[in-house]
């Protein structure tokens, strides 16, 4: 765990408004430096940096900081703000509290994405979006530009309304949050149950997110049995799992991660040529 200093503690350091309005207007750039390492994890800290200057003031502080949001987070951007809201509260009761456990801010972070991903999926991807696509076509395939104004309309108010309140709820919430659990001691286990779910989450994306098989057999005729299906037996999603821990090892001995994207390509192109993949 990274230890920060948190050396100037004579005054108390509050995120206002115009701090939380500015973490709001860089969470459009969530995306802008998508990647598939870390995912969001650029522009989430990109969003975070007007607060996480106004609470620190020294190099250390601020390093390490930057560093805690350099994790991985990835979830719907629409509502991103609301777990940007409640890190920006973490990081304040952090920069007070020379006892605050500042691996919690990483934790309920990572715990929050996948929940927010499916509820911000289902409404923008899955209902909003169809919704003001059916108003906006059906205006336009009669010749009129107000169909695609539309489209836009009824798409982004209300995703800028969510964005928005979500970063000034999300700082309100977290605020009183973090008061009550650790008056009442449950932060730790908060804590500690918010890393489990992120951990489940990051193990359900191996399994549906990571492409594996092999067409490999053994045996000819009627009596072959492929390889594939004696590892599915064993355990679904094997192989994308023991590829995934073989790339986190080679992440953790200093493997730079675009020599492993052009290995993975490499690794695709020659094994499906052979017949392995």
């Amino acid at each position: 765990m990274t230890t920060i200093s948190k050396t100037d503690l004579t005054e108390n350091k509050t995120v206002t408004k115009k701090d939380l309005n500015k973490v709001f207007l860089r969470s459009f750039t969530l995306e802008a430096s998508f990647n598939f390492e870390r995912m969001q994890a650029l522009g989430y800290v990109f969003s975070m940096i007007p607060v996480i200057k106004k609470l620190y003031t020294t190099k250390e502080d601020i390093s390490a900081a930057l560093k805690r949001h350099l994790e991985f987070f990835n979830t719907t951007p629409h509502v991103s703000t609301f777990a940007m809201g409640i890190s920006s509260a973490l990081e304040e009761k952090n920069a007070n509290d020379q006892n605050f456990d500042e691996a919690s801010i990483n934790s309920i972070k990572l715990g929050l994405m996948g929940p927010l991903g499916g509820v911000g999926d289902a409404f923008f991807w899955g209902t909003l979006k169809a919704i003001a696509a059916g108003v906006g076509a059906s205006i336009a395939l009669q010749g009129n530009i107000l169909g695609a104004i539309l489209f836009y309309l009824i798409f982004n108010i209300p995703h800028v309304l969510v964005r928005y309140y979500g970063t000034m709820s999300g700082y309100r919430l977290g605020t009183t949050f973090v008061e009550r659990l650790q008056e009442s001691g449950l932060l730790d286990n908060i804590t500690y149950g918010a890393s489990i779910l992120g951990m489940t989450v990051i193990g359900a994306m191996t399994a549906t997110m990571v492409t594996f098989t092999t067409p490999l057999q053994i045996g000819e005729g009627d009596g072959a049995v492929t390889i594939q299906s004696m590892l599915d037996s064993i355990a679904p999603s094997l192989l994308p799992l023991l590829f995934t821990l073989f790339m986190y090892y080679l992440l953790k001995k200093g493997v730079k991660i675009t020599y492993l994207l052009v290995g993975i390509v490499a690794f695709g192109i020659i094994g499906k040529l052979i017949g392995i993949v």
